[in-house]
């Protein structure tokens, strides 16, 4: 069973590969939303170990050009779920990670405040793999559990017109029709009514 602990890492699974690339919430500030995205390097390329690495400031630039443009910039998330569906924690959720960027959420500004970050190892352009939703449902679940959780929303809904992510083959319907086993939040995003076909739930 997944549990996240009172220092906001996760235990029960998954792996611990911290990063530096956090700094502290706002004084008083609770996560109330996860924030899902997609993401591999270089991109389209799975397993290449390059997403952690880039994360961790351990990235080899020189594996492929396109991964030149990427130097000097410091992201994060709190959670990572490679293809095999194994979990990665690179920042206490206690913490703020960089995962949102420039984002809006219900009118308030600057996510990371408030958002846990799930990074799933995915692209615009293909399905997921059964064994990452075998995984991120417990991960929901277990931050659910720690925190009070209202809201599930793409990293596109937050970033409209800058991002895309997770992508049209996310299947948010997995998450809506099991969202008991981690608190039934809201799903009020563009991304996921599109994909259920109704606006409020």
């Amino acid at each position: 069973m997944l549990v996240i602990d009172e220092a906001g890492w996760l235990t029960g699974g998954g792996d611990i590969v911290p990063s530096a690339h956090f700094d502290e919430r706002p004084e008083g500030a609770v996560p109330y939303l996860t924030v899902l995205h997609n993401i591999t390097l270089p991109p389209g390329r799975f397993g290449t170990g390059c997403v952690e690495a880039f994360f961790t400031d351990r990235l080899n630039y020189s594996l492929d050009p396109i991964l030149e443009s990427l130097r000097g910039i410091r992201v994060s998330s709190h959670f990572y779920i490679r293809r095999t569906g194994e979990i990665v924690q690179f920042v206490s959720t206690e913490k703020r990670a960089w995962h949102a960027g420039v984002s809006t959420f219900e009118g308030i500004h600057r996510c990371n405040d408030f958002s846990v970050g799930i990074e799933i190892e995915g692209t615009d352009f293909d399905a997921f793999d059964e064994r990452q939703y075998t995984a991120l449902l417990p991960l929901l679940a277990a931050i659910g559990h720690r925190y009070p959780i209202r809201a599930v929303a793409a990293h596109s809904d937050i970033a409209p017109g800058r991002k895309t992510d997770p992508g049209p083959y996310f299947d948010w319907r997995r998450l809506y029709f099991q969202r008991h086993r981690f608190g039934s939040p809201d799903f009020p995003g563009v991304a996921a009514q599109a994909a259920l076909g109704f606006r409020r739930f």
